[in-house]
């Protein structure tokens, strides 16, 4: 899903870097301190304009389903300077998973938005930075749609979007 929103980036001249290469265990990483500073001003290879974190939850909640989008709440000195850029690109992901079809969670945040302080990847970031849990895997629903050439679309399409929309503000 990640490299299928990489190319429709790249179709729309985006430059588009991935933390990872590959889904087998040997390659997972970087670390939550070195993927919360990637792309950073001042920090080693090109600075971005934004980041974006994928994942999928694993919650045991009965019931658990649908995509959150988790953006930083405001603590200093971390993140007071992105919080509310932040939140508008947790907004507009958001908007954009729900055009595409896809269910806000019915277990985290609200109306598809969550915003929190404990996470690394985004308390590290100098740049606008979302979190997007796109569904449960242990959702049986959830799980056909991740997995599925489809859904996948559907994810990439809607990230791309997203993206493209939040750029253009």
């Amino acid at each position: 899903m990640a490299r299928a929103a990489r190319q429709a980036l790249q179709g729309l001249g985006a430059r588009v870097l991935l933390t990872r290469s590959t889904n087998d265990a040997s390659g997972w990483g970087p670390c939550i301190d070195e993927r919360g500073r990637a792309g950073n001003p001042g920090r080693p290879g090109p600075p971005a304009d934004l980041k974006v974190s994928i994942h999928a939850d694993g919650t045991y909640a009965g019931g658990a389903h649908g995509f959150h989008v988790i953006a930083p709440e405001s603590r200093a000195p971390w993140t007071t300077d992105i919080a509310a850029p932040s939140l508008r690109l947790a907004e507009v992901v958001r908007d954009a998973l729900v055009a595409e079809g896809l269910a806000p969670s019915t277990y985290a945040g609200s109306d598809g938005i969550d915003v929190r302080g404990d996470l690394g990847t985004l308390n590290l970031a100098d740049i606008p930075t979302v979190m997007v849990e796109l569904g449960n895997m242990r959702d049986p629903g959830d799980a056909v749609l991740m997995t599925s050439a489809a859904g996948r679309r559907a994810y990439a399409s809607a990230l791309a979007s997203a993206i493209e929309r939040f750029l253009a503000l």
